[in-house]
């Protein structure tokens, strides 16, 4: 169950981040409480998963998929430039969070 919590907790942080965005400086209600319920359950569901799941491990996955899913997001739906850097560096990621995991076991 803690991985399950851990991809809903990714899934908030995906919204968080890419609600910022939106609230233009906690000027705009609706995406700011938007931005204020999905930091809520971002740490909710990642407090949940931590109770079995190494800090070490369980962190990482939430915050790389958090700026993985920002980065699909950004491309995808406010026509951010996708560079190669960008996929390097998002591979990088990946990669970092793999041997952490690896490393773990």
């Amino acid at each position: 169950m803690a991985w399950v919590f851990l991809g809903i907790a990714a899934v908030f942080e995906v919204i968080f981040a890419f609600s910022m965005k939106y609230a233009d400086g906690f000027s705009k209600l609706g995406p700011t409480l938007v931005t204020v319920v999905a930091v809520a359950g971002g740490i909710g569901f990642l407090t949940l998963a931590l109770k079995t799941l190494p800090v070490s491990v369980a962190y990482p996955i939430w915050t790389a998929v958090g700026t993985l899913g920002t980065v699909v997001l950004g491309v995808a739906l406010l026509g951010e430039a996708l560079t190669a850097v960008k996929v390097v560096s998002a591979l990088a990621i990946v990669g970092g969070v793999a041997g952490l995991k690896l490393a773990s076991a």
